[in-house]
């Protein structure tokens, strides 16, 4: 072969020019194979980062509860007393926890929502605990060194990771009753509970041509049916309400149910075993407490729960109230009663308890003043076996190892005490009388007796119960004047304060001729105590709030 053949036979010959082509992309193609395995890892250490700065700003908003300290224990779970996070896919030879170096930087505080979203308005001056409600978290940058990208001049990726969060909080069984402040002013708009504890409080309906005034109480939207059907399911339930969603504030908003809801306390009379027409709407059971002492009377022979025998009535056997001459009507707001009762339950306080303009009356105070006739309800209710009633020296001997929730003393013992103590003592003999009896023990007949117990609840196949306990109630506290606005509609309204208050006197219009006593749509209670609601709810209460710390951004 010349060489000119063997030159043309190269030219053409194709054989290796594959191996020609790979070596001119083999590089590239290695920067990309180890481009897409430096991403991953990096994509996947953003992951871990994201997933670290979202469970140490939900384990910091859990702490958010407005109270002193709450700052410094959300930074405290932030950065690790709660929860701790790791990398396994940063190299940068800084071990595998991923930290908050800085908090006075990397951790920052908002009061609201709005600014929590923006990153405006942050603050971390720890004294400001009350208006923390939502947390930012920034954890610590960390690398990735690269594995091949280095070949294309790219050596390491750097990242780091932020969330917020806050509290997401609920009311659950919210009873519909709310109050006006009784003592809201231009300058205050905190009612001193405390300072009332053990004293009735005569609250009357709010709303209507007379606006409403400080004392008013009116009833809150909590979930169920419309207008007074609504209200009268939660009165008289015994499971009340949905759950109110809040957005974590301690500023508690619930919707008001407008009107003047005609008869709507006669529902809270199921509490007393009085089963009125309307008083339990269908669909949830409206069982009474387990002690229902009332001035209610019935006659003894009176086989409950056939016809009529448990609403209010004169002719079929139901309930009603004593005779005049047998009733609790005291002449004046200062004096002890002496007459003969047929019966009277826990009564009001003696200022209350007399009829409007009567001498010593306090019937335009939203409060009594605590002092309430205690000699004349032991002896009407605690009948010996020579049909004598219990005296001063009586009733505080049998009480005299009474715990005292509220009280001060046995001898100024409050309505609710007593109440408690005859629940825990029920069918026991006690100085000569049987506790929650009826009265009078000897009756025979169609003869008028009051009940200490339950004789209709269980009838109506509901039972009677403690827990929650039926006469004890949680209700909200609104500074009417404030928000009067807000009231003349089914708008949302700030809840000031939240009490427990003690059920007094069944709903009823009580009247001696001409004098006027009590009416059907006035509410009587007794103040136990102020409530708290923090996140894990009161142990006793019957209002409870739940809190669930969640992402913003």
């Amino acid at each position: 072969m010349t060489s000119k053949e063997a030159h043309r036979n190269f030219v053409k010959d194709e054989r290796g020019a594959v191996a020609a082509t790979y070596a001119l992309v083999l590089i590239p193609l290695i920067a990309v194979v180890g481009l897409g395995f430096d991403y991953a890892r990096v994509m996947g250490m953003d992951t871990e980062l994201q997933n670290a700065a979202d469970q140490a700003a939900l384990a910091g908003a859990s702490q958010l509860d407005g109270t002193s300290g709450s700052m410094e224990r959300a930074i405290n779970a932030a950065t690790g007393n709660l929860v701790t996070n790791s990398t396994i896919l940063s190299n940068d030879g800084t071990g595998g926890t991923i930290s908050i170096t800085d908090t006075s930087t990397q951790i920052v505080f908002y009061e609201t929502k709005a600014d929590a979203e923006a990153g405006t308005g942050g603050f971390t001056d720890t004294s400001k605990f009350s208006d923390a409600r939502f947390i930012q978290v920034t954890v610590d940058t960390r690398d990735a060194n690269f594995a091949f990208t280095p070949l294309v001049g790219a050596v390491t990726g750097s990242l780091n990771a932020a969330a917020v969060a806050g509290m997401g909080s609920a009311l659950c069984r919210v009873p519909p009753l709310m109050i006006c402040n009784p003592e809201e002013t231009s300058t205050n708009k905190t009612m001193d509970v405390a300072a009332h504890v053990g004293q009735g409080l005569l609250a009357k309906p709010g709303g209507g041509s007379g606006g409403w005034a400080p004392g008013n109480y009116g009833y809150l939207d909590v979930g169920l049916a419309n207008g007074a059907v609504g209200v009268r399911q939660a009165l008289g339930w015994g499971a009340i309400g949905n759950c109110i969603s809040q957005n974590g504030a301690e500023a508690y908003q619930t919707d008001t149910q407008t009107g003047n809801i005609a008869n709507a306390p006669e529902a809270m009379n199921t509490r007393f075993d009085v089963y009125d027409v309307n008083a339990c709407q269908a669909g949830n059971p409206c069982p009474s407490a387990i002690n229902v002492t009332k001035d209610f009377v019935r006659p003894l022979d009176s086989a409950p729960g056939s016809g009529k025998t448990c609403e209010v009535n004169t002719s079929q056997g139901g309930w009603r109230l004593p005779a005049t001459a047998q009733s609790y009507f005291p002449a004046d707001g200062t004096s002890n009663f002496t007459g003969t009762v047929l019966a009277m339950g826990h009564p009001r306080d003696k200022c209350h308890a007399t009829y409007d303009g009567a001498p010593g009356n306090c019937k335009n105070s939203f409060f009594g003043n605590g002092i309430w006739d205690r000699d004349a309800y032991f002896r009407t209710h605690y009948k010996k076996a020579d049909g004598s009633g219990w005296t001063n020296a009586d009733w505080t001997a049998a009480l005299a190892t009474a715990t005292l929730n509220s009280s001060t003393s046995v001898a100024n013992i409050t309505r609710y005490d007593v109440y408690k103590w005859e629940e825990e003592k029920r069918g026991t003999l006690q100085q000569g009388a049987t506790v929650l009896d009826t009265v009078p023990p000897t009756a025979t007949g169609s003869q008028l007796v009051s009940k200490g117990q339950a004789v209709c609840s269980a009838q109506h196949g509901y039972g009677a119960i403690s827990n929650p306990d039926r006469r004890k109630m949680t209700i909200a506290v609104v500074n009417c004047n404030q928000q009067e606005s807000k009231l003349r509609g089914k708008k949302p309204v700030t809840i000031a304060q939240w009490i427990d208050v003690f059920l007094v006197q069944a709903a009823a219009d009580r009247k001696d001729g001409g004098k006027h006593y009590t009416g059907k749509d006035e509410i009587y209670v007794e103040i136990i105590k102020e409530v708290i609601l923090k996140s894990s709810g009161e142990t006793d209460g019957v209002t409870l709030r739940r809190d669930v710390p969640y992402l913003v951004r």
